[in-house]
C-alpha cells in the first residue's frame, strides 16, 4: 500500500505487488539482495522489496527463452500481432493503480505517464500492423536463368528471420515507453524474438505491473511461457551475466555511457559477439542561424527554455548546447533566456543518484574558469534539479572536451561562435547525437544546405526550428545516432525501423518450392509485399 503524493487526490493505493521476479509463468522471490522504490518527492521509501535475481534464475529465464524460440518464430504473424495487442490490453487494463505507483516512484506528474502509457501502448499496436504488413520480412525473389550466358542463375529467395532470446534494460527516465513493455520489448517481440527484461530499480512496482500483463497476455493468447521474463538486479553481475549468456542472442539498453560501455565490452568479448544496441549520451545541439536569430531570437528563448527544463532535463533529447555566431542578436536572445530560466521552479527528478550527478555537473561548470553562469533557476527542495544556463566562447568549447559531456538535466551551455568558420568548426567537433535542430528563416538556406552534410554524419535526426523532445513513434522516424548517442548508429529504437535489430537476412538458393517458406512461395499465400526479379510486386 503506498500514497499518491503527487496529484491533488493524495489517495491511498492498494494494488498487490509481491516483489517477485517473472520467470515464463512462474513467479519467485529474489534471494540476491533487495531492491526498493523510491518516491523522490518525498524521500519516502515504497514496499514491497523486490528481490534481486540469481545467476540461478538467469539461467533459468534464458533455458525458458531458449526453448519458446522455436514455437514463437513460428507463430503465423496474425497471431503474434494479436499477442502484441494483448499485451497492450493487459496494461490498459491495469488501469489508474499503474499511473498511482509510477507517479510515487519517478515524481513524474501524472498527465506525462498517462501520455507515456498511451505511448506504450500504442507502439505495441503499431508493431501489430508491421507483422500484418509483412514489409518488415524484406521479401526478395531471384527467379532462376537456366538459360543464361555465360552461366546461369541459380533461384535466389531471401527473408529475414528472428536472431533468437533478447535482453532488454529498461530505462530510468521513461519508467513506461522505454521499460519492461517499451520500445525495445515491443520490437523484439514483433520481430519472433522471446524478451529477458532487467527491470530498472528506479521504478520496479511500475516495473511488476507492466511485467504481469505482458506475463497474461503469454497465458491469453497460449503461447510458451518463456516468450517473457523480468528480472531484477541488486547489483550489476546478473546484468552482466544476462549479457553474456550464449543463448541470449541480442540486447537493448537504454542509460548511461559508462553502463553501455561495460555491458557492450561483455557483448562484445563473448565467443559469440552478439549485436548490443545501447542508447547513452546525447546533448542534442540546437544551431541558431543568423536570420532567424536576428528576426525572432527573443521569441524562440522561451520556447528553448521549456525543451531545457520539460522534464526536469531528464529526456535524452533535451537540448543541452546551443551554437551561434556571436553579435547583439545573440545577446537579445541569451537575455531572454536567461529571464526564463531565472524563473522557472526547481523540479523533481527521477532518483536521489540522478539528482546528486546533476548537482555535480552543474558545480562544475560553475567553477570552469571559462564557463560563464547566464542564469540560474529557482531552488527547491528534496531531490530537485535547478535549471542552469551558461555560456562560453567557441575556442574555449573547443579547447575544453569536458564541455562536450553530457550533463543530464535542465543545463545547457551557450557557443558563441567568433564567426560562421568557428561555428562550422565547433560543429565538426560535437560528438554523435540523437537529434540536431537548426533555426532559421528563408535567407538562412544558403549556409543551411552547405551544413547538412556535416550534420548528417553528426545525428540520428535533424529538425528545423523546433527542439529534438517528442520523439514520434512512426514509420520515417530515426531515435539513434553516431557514437556515444548510440552504440550502433545504423539503427533505431523508435519507430516501425526498430524491428530491424532483431532481425537478420537468409538467402535460399535452389530450394524446392515444397520447403520454401510461405513468405517466398511462388503463389504468395500471404499476400505481402515483395521484390521480384529487381521490381516491387504489391500483394
Amino acid at each position: 500500500m503506498y500514497s499518491d503524493h503527487n496529484d491533488n487526490t493524495c489517495r491511498t493505493t492498494n494494488v498487490h505487488l509481491t516483489g517477485e521476479l517473472l520467470i515464463g509463468g512462474e513467479s519467485r522471490k529474489g534471494t540476491n539482495g533487495e531492491i526498493k522504490g523510491v518516491n523522490p518527492a518525498t524521500g519516502e521509501t515504497l514496499e514491497p522489496a523486490f528481490g534481486g535475481a540469481t545467476k540461478a534464475d538467469v539461467d533459468a529465464a534464458a533455458a525458458l527463452a531458449h526453448e519458446a524460440f522455436a514455437s514463437y518464430r513460428a507463430l503465423s504473424y496474425e497471431t503474434r500481432a494479436t499477442f502484441l495487442e494483448a499485451i497492450a490490453e493487459h496494461i490498459e487494463a491495469i488501469g489508474d493503480d499503474l499511473i498511482v505507483r509510477t507517479m510515487a516512484e519517478t515524481g513524474l506528474p501524472r498527465p506525462r505517464l498517462e501520455g507515456e502509457r498511451g505511448r506504450t501502448v500504442g507502439q505495441l499496436r503499431l508493431f501489430a500492423s508491421v507483422l500484418r504488413d509483412g514489409g518488415f520480412l524484406e521479401a526478395r525473389i531471384d527467379p532462376a536463368l537456366p538459360d543464361r550466358k555465360p552461366l546461369p542463375r541459380p533461384d535466389l529467395r531471401l527473408r529475414n528471420v528472428p536472431l533468437g532470446p533478447v535482453a532488454v534494460f529498461g530505462a530510468s527516465n521513461f519508467p513506461l515507453a522505454f521499460s519492461v513493455a517499451g520500445g525495445d520489448t515491443a520490437s523484439a517481440l514483433a520481430a519472433g524474438c522471446p524478451v529477458i527484461v532487467k527491470a530498472h530499480p528506479a521504478h520496479p512496482g511500475a516495473s511488476e505491473l507492466v511485467g504481469r500483463a505482458i506475463q497474461a497476455a503469454v497465458a491469453s493468447v497460449g503461447l510458451h511461457p518463456g516468450v517473457f521474463s523480468m528480472i531484477h538486479d541488486s547489483g550489476y553481475e546478473v546484468s552482466q551475466a544476462l549479457v553474456a549468456d550464449p543463448r541470449v542472442k541480442a540486447a537493448g539498453f537504454t542509460g548511461s555511457r559508462r553502463g553501455g560501455l561495460a555491458l557492450l565490452a561483455i557483448a562484445q568479448g563473448r565467443p559469440e559477439p552478439i549485436p548490443f544496441y545501447a542508447e547513452m549520451s546525447s546533448i542534442n545541439p540546437v544551431i541558431m542561424l543568423p536570420a532567424a536569430l536576428k528576426a525572432r531570437g527573443a521569441a524562440i528563448a522561451p520556447d528553448f527554455v521549456a525543451a531545457m527544463i520539460l522534464g526536469a532535463g531528464q529526456f535524452c533529447t533535451n537540448p543541452g548546447l546551443i551554437l551561434a555566431i556571436d553579435g547583439p542578436e545573440l545577446d537579445a536572445f541569451v537575455e531572454a533566456a536567461g529571464k526564463v530560466v531565472e524563473a522557472s521552479p526547481a523540479a523533481v527528478m527521477l532518483t536521489p543518484g540522478i539528482c546528486q550527478a546533476f548537482s555535480h555537473g552543474v558545480q562544475a561548470l560553475v567553477a570552469a574558469p571559462e564557463v560563464t553562469t547566464v542564469a540560474r533557476g529557482l531552488t527547491g527542495q528534496g531531490h530537485t534539479g535547478q535549471a542552469a544556463l551558461f555560456s562560453v566562447s567557441g575556442a574555449a568549447f573547443l579547447a575544453n572536451p569536458h564541455l562536450h559531456e553530457e550533463v543530464f538535466g535542465a543545463a545547457s551551455i551557450m557557443v558563441r561562435c567568433a564567426d560562421q568558420a568557428e561555428l562550422e568548426k565547433v560543429i565538426a567537433t560535437v560528438e554523435g547525437q540523437l537529434t540536431i535542430a537548426i533555426h532559421m528563416d528563408e535567407a538562412d538556406h544558403t549556409l543551411a544546405g552547405a551544413l547538412l552534410p556535416t550534420l548528417e554524419l553528426k545525428a540520428g535526426r535533424i529538425l528545423v526550428n523546433g527542439f529534438g523532445t517528442g520523439v514520434e513513434v512512426a514509420h520515417a522516424m530515426v531515435h539513434g545516432g553516431p557514437f556515444p548517442a548510440t552504440s550502433d548508429g545504423r539503427t533505431t529504437s523508435v519507430g516501425t525501423l526498430a524491428i530491424a535489430r532483431f532481425l537478420r537476412p537468409v538467402s535460399y538458393q535452389n530450394l524446392p518450392e515444397a520447403l520454401l517458406p510461405a513468405e517466398l512461395k511462388t503463389d504468395n499465400p500471404l499476400g505481402i509485399a515483395r521484390r521480384v526479379d529487381g521490381k516491387m510486386k504489391l500483394a
